[in-house]
């Protein structure tokens, strides 16, 4: 994708504003495939490639599309957990202005590590199970030499309690809890530094139903209390629709549509939207709909396909899709396909 953005223009396209949190210019991550004895470099596996939108204050941006498409390694690349192979993720702090995490050196971004963080699909990996939970909780605040004592077991409760989990339990593990409230948890730790910007890496994906309202719920809530920002990644297009303001739409790497979140469920501009808003189950049973089940296999990100990664599966597809790679542009007001034939396809969408 290669979008071009005036000075006075985000990567959308939108104005620049005093809002704008965070840019994310032509991202890429290419991990290199090494093989024979001198591990010599044979190819690269394309995990993101080019991937640009951008991040308003107090908004959540959904990043939604099948598995292995690339969503959690940007999440992960924008907060630099891994460090990415191009591209700019311009981080917009009201003391320290504009930084490009990307290529900022690890001292110049660790101010910033405290407004940014991340919560995991699995609660029960991502929490140390020799750690109780007063030390989960509270191991930022003590790394950052903030708090200690007494005032650190009272603030570690207050998390707690935001979370909806009692401070009794402080001294549990994390074996003694379930999913949900393990997840919880996460979210705890994620608050402890008071961050303004949290990737959501599909939090409610490895939970039940009725457990995943509780904690999109929960999420949603602690957005509006503390003011924050999420990049919220997720393979469900109803839990997307619930919780997001924009929606970018990830296939191979690159983002094929984005625009908000109303629009792009009632009118999308990309055959790969329409099959994955197909897939949404109808809650009146009398409305089945018709589901688009997309032929062949999603492509080799190490070895994609020509032209439009999309093309081999896509039913509208046509000669100059196999050729020519399609650009990200704006078709309508806020609204971005990357499709040779988006003003001509007549795509159905979902209330």
């Amino acid at each position: 994708m290669a979008t071009t953005t005036s000075p006075n223009t985000t990567a959308n396209g939108n104005p620049q504003s005093k809002d704008l949190l965070l840019e994310v210019k032509e991202l890429k991550m290419h991990f290199p495939i090494k093989r024979g004895f001198f591990r010599k470099t044979v190819g690269y596996v394309k995990a993101v490639d080019g991937v640009s939108f951008t991040i308003r204050r107090g908004e959540t941006f959904g990043l939604v599309g099948e598995s292995g498409c690339g969503k959690s390694t940007t999440g992960r690349c924008i907060i630099r957990l891994i460090d990415p192979t191009e591209g700019q993720v311009v981080f917009h702090d009201p003391q320290r202005g504009a930084l490009d995490i990307a290529q900022a050196s690890q001292d110049t971004i660790r101010p910033l590590r405290r407004q940014m963080q991340i919560v995991f699909q699995d609660p029960y990996a991502s929490l140390n199970p020799r750690l109780t939970l007063k030390q989960i909780v509270g191991e930022p605040l003590v790394i950052n030499k903030l708090m200690q004592g007494r005032e650190l077991e009272e603030r570690v409760a207050q998390l707690l309690r935001s979370v909806g989990l009692s401070p009794e339990h402080m001294n549990r593990y994390p074996h003694a809890f379930s999913g949900g409230q393990r997840q919880r948890i996460s979210l705890a730790r994620s608050l402890a530094l008071n961050p303004e910007f949290i990737v959501a890496d599909e939090p409610v994906s490895a939970l039940d139903v009725s457990v995943q309202a509780q904690v999109l719920n929960l999420i949603i809530q602690l957005q509006a209390q503390l003011d924050l920002t999420y990049l919220f990644i997720a393979h469900d297009m109803s839990v997307i629709k619930h919780i997001s303001d924009q929606v970018g739409v990830m296939y191979v790497g690159k983002l094929v549509e984005v625009a908000e979140t109303s629009e792009l469920f009632s009118n999308p501009l990309h055959p790969y939207t329409e099959a994955l808003l197909s897939a949404i189950p109808k809650p009146d049973p009398r409305n089945k709909g018709k589901r688009i089940i997309l032929e062949g296999d999603v492509p080799n990100p190490a070895n994609p396909p020509s032209g439009c990664y999309f093309h081999p599966r896509c039913p509208y597809a046509k000669a100059e899709c196999s050729q020519e790679t399609p650009q990200l542009r704006e078709v309508k007001p806020g609204h971005h396909v990357s499709c040779h034939f988006a003003e001509e396809l007549q795509l159905r969408g979902v209330a």
